[in-house]
């Protein structure tokens, strides 16, 4: 994963924007460690453009470098990300180019010189772009359909438009910055946002009717996998013992010995497939995750951490999340130090579980779904979201040490034919022994061929931060009660009047969010609203315990979860040992807002 900064139609003097744009460029470095480039334009009217890059080089690590030129020199682009159908649109060029490097984003540059602002959805991947052309003045930028790769814009006190992979690099300069939406780009000839990626899914009241295929559906995803193995330095997999995780790797294994570049008719450069696994010492991640890598015969490494070094990393993990959303802070913790484990190994791109829970209801609060409308604009919710979260999580806690994810469940073929299922397939039925995402698993059971071990195929979900280590979120929880007195908690709604933290924990990440990004528009940036074990807001009132037991834990799902009873039962207790439940008559605790409720009524 890449870092790209540009600032476009800037009035400062060439020497101090230039100077300038290095400065800030830097604050990225650690997304592009391998090389960094810079590329200053006039345009007609006198203004610059500044494109700088900090690359991380995976593929063509020898001549990728960026800023890449068109042959003209005119034309420039800095971009973050793959693009995996590069060769087939380098074959769909109408007219002769020149080439200057192997890399998979020259292509777009050439592309742009034909289609325009079009080129933006040919493209099959992950990507974050500025493109500039100094010949009119004219830029364009655009990020990928779902928001794999971040980017932000903002507006200078010159009146110049900047782009950014992370805030870091454009607060201190900008007047007003937000994000940049999944799915868009950015036409300075019309001064126009507009979406450009319109799946036939995205209006989620549109009910699908499509009948269930297994066939497609497991041959849709392997191709998702089997792409994403686009690669020229050593990489892996993380493997949690999750059915996500351990779907990749299985077919990431099946593939490994041979190079996806040719079609697989040459040997892979790095034929051993390695996966990785972190958590506390009881996590009941890592034992799956054994059993999945045994199985599957890759090079597995088992990486451990306290809750204490968790605690201690909170403050640089917020600062290269940008978020102080708890559920993201949470599960992003582990996700930090394994990036760095990884990196240290060599490796410098894995492939990621990410977006499976989205596409087929595999949160456990699904479970409460009134029917298969509400599921499905449930999950069409969850995916428009999801750059917000989970994917924000995975991009940055591994980019933080030079390490790339790849997504496959998002990919938009795969999309294409899981969002189009009836959702009547994807719904929970204990009676027919339907766990979570069981279309998913049905599709992946070949017992005369399997991809992986029936306990595992079959496995409960967990959510990351719980799978690592159930005393992990505990922890945090209990250390947050320490730092946290109960007159700054009471005061909350003073010091942060607008989405005032609802927890100890939520203000602990909410203060050191602020230390690092003290701007209104920084703020402005994370979302905010109820959850439970990841819902949106609206999926709050499919249960009344979710509105009396609304927090991010899958564990709080009630009736649902294994352990949701002893989740129930010690966060009750410690609302007790705080003085924030009351004893009823019969000898058991409720929640001061449960008594509020019923004495209401």
């Amino acid at each position: 994963m890449c870092g790209i900064l540009a600032i476009l139609r800037s009035t400062l003097p060439a020497e101090e924007i230039r100077k300038r744009a290095l400065e800030l460029s830097k604050r990225l470095r650690h997304r592009g460690p391998d090389w960094n480039g810079i590329e200053v334009q006039t345009n007609p009217d006198g203004s610059l453009n500044v494109l700088c890059h900090e690359r991380l080089g995976i593929v063509d690590p020898f001549s990728g470098k960026q800023p890449l030129l068109d042959e003209t020199g005119c034309v420039a682009l800095t971009a973050n990300g793959e693009i995996y159908n590069h060769k087939a649109l380098e074959a769909q060029l109408k007219k002769p180019h020149t080439f200057k490097t192997k890399s998979d984003c020259e292509v777009i540059v050439h592309l742009y010189e034909e289609v325009g602002e079009d080129v933006a959805s040919m493209l099959d991947g992950m990507f974050s772009f500025v493109l500039s052309d100094s010949r009119t003045g004219h830029f364009l930028a655009a990020r990928d359909p779902l928001g794999v790769t971040p980017l932000y814009i903002g507006w200078g006190r010159d009146g110049s438009i900047w782009f950014s992979s992370e805030l870091k690099a454009i607060k201190d300069d900008c007047e007003r910055f937000e994000i940049f939406p999944p799915g868009h780009l950015y036409n300075s000839a019309n001064n126009g946002m507009r979406r450009y990626y319109l799946p036939s899914w995205w209006d989620g009241d549109r009910i699908p009717t499509e009948p269930l295929d297994l066939i497609l559906l497991r041959k849709s995803f392997e191709a998702a996998v089997v792409k994403r193995m686009m690669c020229d330095v050593p990489y892996g997999v993380l493997l949690s013992g999750g059915l996500d995780s351990s779907l990749c790797a299985a077919i990431a294994a099946r593939h490994a010995a041979r190079r996806v570049e040719d079609d697989e008719t040459t040997q892979a450069w790095f034929p051993r497939l390695h996966s990785f696994a972190i958590g506390l010492h009881d996590s009941p991640d890592l034992k799956a995750a054994r059993e999945v890598a045994e199985f599957l015969g890759t090079a597995h490494h088992e990486f451990n951490f306290t809750v204490e070094e968790g605690i201690d990393a909170i403050p640089d993990v917020i600062y290269h999340l940008e978020t102080f959303d708890v559920t993201t802070i949470r599960a992003s913790t582990p996700m930090y130090f394994l990036s760095r484990k990884i990196k240290s190994m060599g490796v410098k791109m894995v492939l990621t579980g990410e977006g499976s829970d989205e596409v087929f209801g595999g949160y456990l609060y699904f479970h409460k779904a009134p029917n298969k409308e509400e599921f499905h604009k449930e999950t069409v919710r969850k995916l428009k979201g999801l750059h917000q979260y989970d994917l924000l999580r995975a991009n940055k806690s591994l980019s933080t040490f030079g390490l790339e994810g790849r997504v496959p469940f998002l990919d938009k073929a795969f999309l294409e034919v899981a969002m189009n299922v009836d959702p009547q397939e994807k719904m929970v039925n204990a009676a027919q022994g339907r766990i979570e995402k069981y279309i998913m698993r049905k599709a992946f059971d070949v017992p005369e061929n399997p991809y992986l071990p029936h306990k595992i195929l079959y496995r409960q979900k967990e959510q990351f931060s719980d799978g690592v280590g159930y005393s992990w979120i505990d922890g945090l929880k209990a250390h947050a009660e320490r730092t946290v007195t109960d007159t700054m908690f009471a005061n909350a709604q003073f010091r942060f009047p607008e989405d005032t933290p609802k927890t100890k924990e939520a203000y602990f990440y909410r203060s050191i969010f602020e230390s690092h990004f003290p701007q209104v528009s920084a703020r402005q940036t994370v979302p905010g609203g109820p959850s439970v074990a990841c819902s949106t807001p609206a999926a709050i009132a499919w249960d009344a315990s979710f509105r009396l037991n609304a927090d991010p834990s899958g564990r709080s799902v009630l009736g649902v979860h294994d352990t949701a009873k002893q989740f129930d039962d010690a966060k009750k207790a410690a609302e007790i040992a705080n003085g924030v439940g009351e004893e009823n008559g019969n000898g058991t605790h409720e929640s001061p807002v449960k008594k509020r409720k019923l004495s209401a009524h």
